[in-house]
């Protein structure tokens, strides 16, 4: 049965409202969202409820300006909080945070004199197409951070460099965090849930879904090598014409470049992001580089 969750817009009422949690030492567990919730979402908060128990599971919801471009879609990234408190109830959320921007940046829109320097895995792949990106990305996690204070923090694998760098800013400065990567949820065609689907068109719509299927012709040419992976999506992406790609990379779980001689069996990730339209979508599924024909 789903309960209403408390809504906290200011940083007071965010404290007042986990005061007792940490009081009994019950486990905190975040999920970050910037809103416009979807099924992928959701079951990011399911896995947040499971993981912290007793303890009060807090959504945050906060379009962060610190993370989009000039020439990015922040004006019209979807607002739907009416329909995002409902999604939180249903699955179970203690805590809504929805603040201002001001809230989050004192002197807004003057930028943070402090932010959290993302390091060289920032300036690759999805860095290269949105420089600072990850830096509005990385800056805002350690202020929800700090404002949680969470034993537990759920990310999609979809966004995989973001779940990649959060994992690195909390070993590297010892955060404390136990950051869990939840599984990418999907439409019944492959194509993965993201509030930006709602962009595309009719036909858009269509050729999107030729990049899970890219995805799924590496895993299954994985067992020849990473160039037979590469060359499989190649050929899926060329079915479709209605695809801008940016970019088709298989790398090491951490986003590293993997070995010249990849031992059988080794664990990777092959990463995708393509235009259709003015729509920029992302998606990526791990791989096995090698493995025996009679282990698939």
């Amino acid at each position: 049965m789903s309960h209403a969750a408390a809504l906290a817009h200011t940083r007071e009422e965010l404290a007042d409202l986990l005061a007792g949690a940490r009081g009994a030492g019950r486990r905190v567990g975040l999920v970050p969202t910037m809103g416009a919730l979807h099924e992928g979402h959701a079951s990011l908060l399911r896995l947040a409820r499971e993981c912290a128990g007793e303890g009060p599971v807090v959504a945050s919801i906060f379009v962060n300006p610190l993370q989009f471009g000039p020439q990015e879609d922040l004006d019209r990234y979807p607002r739907t909080l009416e329909a995002d408190l409902e999604v939180c109830a249903r699955e179970g959320v203690d805590v809504v945070f929805a603040p201002a921007v001001e809230e989050v940046y004192p002197g807004w829109p003057a930028q943070p004199q402090v932010s959290v320097e993302p390091g060289p895995l920032a300036l690759v792949l999805e860095g290269r197409t949105r420089p600072g990106h990850f830096r509005g990305v990385l800056t805002v996690v350690a202020k929800l951070f700090g404002l949680v204070r969470p034993d537990l923090a759920v990310f999609g694998q979809k966004d995989y460099q973001q779940l990649v760098l959060v994992r690195r800013m909390v070993d590297d400065l010892c955060l404390g965090v136990d950051v869990v990567g939840a599984e990418t949820q999907r439409e019944p065609d492959g194509l993965a849930l993201s509030s930006r689907n709602r962009y595309l068109d009719p036909e858009q719509r269509r050729e999107a879904v030729v990049l899970s299927r890219a995805l799924r012709a590496a895993q299954e040419d994985a067992a020849r090598g990473a160039d037979a992976a590469l060359g499989a999506a190649r050929a899926a992406l060329r079915t479709s014409h209605g695809v801008d790609l940016d970019y088709l990379v298989v790398t090491d779980p951490d986003l590293g470049a993997l070995p010249a001689d990849v031992p059988p069996g080794t664990e990777a990730r092959v990463l995708v992001a393509a235009k259709f339209g003015s729509t920029r979508l992302i998606d990526n599924l791990p791989i096995t580089i090698g493995r025996p024909e009679e282990a698939l």
